[in-house]
């Protein structure tokens, strides 16, 4: 079959590779009805991660079951499922708390899971899933061909935008600021609307994303940073700053965007990987009484809670695709959105 391999820094390549095969019992084996490309990828793509050897990549799909191991109880063939980015049993002590990241027996996808078997990477043609209890979910049919995008958002972006909001206590009549208009910034902005914000800030420079970000319930849009844009914010929100701010880049300049512009007695919810160095200044934080959280986001524990919004149109995370492409195009997918012509791209094996 074919599937995504990065050999090097901008190094993207499709190549053939074994067909996936079942082995531990618990496993399914799906075959991928669209990927994506992540904002996390391109940290490997632009060498910020290392990459020491060619290796499979992707995280992010959905697909139908066509196989499932003998150990296998809630999921069967011809179901349409979401994978979430990671792997989980749905059972564990983490689990069951909240953070199925932790899963004690999860893992990733393109790497060996913990049983001896191999979890595919995400863009290919079909994907080993190991775990397929705990980590597959299932749409209930049938499915039309115009949900998949919004579907797909549910294994990362609408999941991990929705964490943001929910690890800074977004509720009705609160101000939020959005650091990052990415697909998971976007996303963020759509759960903070959700939640019940009334003012929400999105911090964008580029007027597709402005448009989307708007279209999708922010209130106010503000194209400056540093200290230009922190003076902005307080502006907005009565000279004190944010109730709640969106982390959702993962440098040392975005979290410091999103600290100073959070209200004494705030809260910071941080979704971006962190890349570049980005600190807590605690004594700040300790003045202010300026809390944060978030981090990984559990997305799978998040999917039935977000999918009856997005079967019915109450939101549209599907909207962050703008471009799509065959799998057999995934370099130029890379490129288009490392080069910011492509907010995210979906891909069609």
């Amino acid at each position: 079959m074919l599937a995504t391999v990065i050999h090097a820094p901008r190094d993207i390549r499709v190549e053939e590779v074994p067909e996936p095969a079942l082995s531990t019992g618990a496993d399914a084996i799906v075959r991928v009805v669209a990927a994506c490309v992540c904002g996390s990828d391109l940290w490997p793509y632009r060498g910020v991660t290392p990459t020491d050897r060619p290796h499979r990549i992707g995280h992010e799909f959905v697909g139908v079951v066509e196989e499932t191991g003998p150990d296998v109880r809630t999921v069967k063939a011809g179901d349409f499922v979401i994978a979430p980015f990671y792997v989980c049993d749905g059972t564990c002590a983490n689990c069951r708390n909240g953070v199925s990241t932790s899963c004690l027996s999860g893992g990733w996808w393109g790497s060996d899971d913990r049983f001896g078997g191999f979890a595919d990477g995400g863009q290919g043609e079909r994907v080993r899933v190991p775990l397929a209890d705990g980590t597959l979910a299932v749409v209930p049919g049938p499915v039309s061909d115009e949900e998949i995008p919004g579907l797909l958002t549910l294994s990362d972006v609408m999941g991990t935008g929705h964490h943001a909001a929910v690890s800074a206590g977004v509720g009705p009549g609160d101000s939020v600021v959005v650091v990052g208009d990415g697909a998971v910034g976007l996303c963020a902005v759509i759960a903070a609307h959700r939640l019940g914000a009334t003012t929400i800030i999105a911090m964008s420079r580029h007027p597709q994303r402005q448009a989307l970000a708007r279209e999708f319930g922010a209130t106010h849009v503000v194209a400056e940073r540093g200290d230009d844009g922190v003076e902005r914010v307080r502006e907005l929100t009565g000279g004190i700053g944010a109730d709640r701010v969106l982390e959702c880049v993962g440098t040392k300049e975005s979290m410091d965007q999103a600290l100073r512009s959070t209200r004494p007695g705030g809260r910071v919810g941080f979704v971006g990987v962190p890349n570049g160095g980005p600190e807590l200044p605690i004594r700040p934080m300790f003045n202010n009484n300026v809390g944060v959280a978030g981090g990984v986001a559990p997305v799978r524990g998040y999917i039935e809670e977000l999918l009856p919004d997005v079967r019915s149109g109450a939101i549209r995370p599907g909207r962050v695709f703008d471009l799509e492409l065959p799998l057999a195009e995934a370099a130029e997918a890379y490129a288009a959105m490392d080069e910011r012509r492509a907010i995210k791209v979906l891909l069609r094996p």
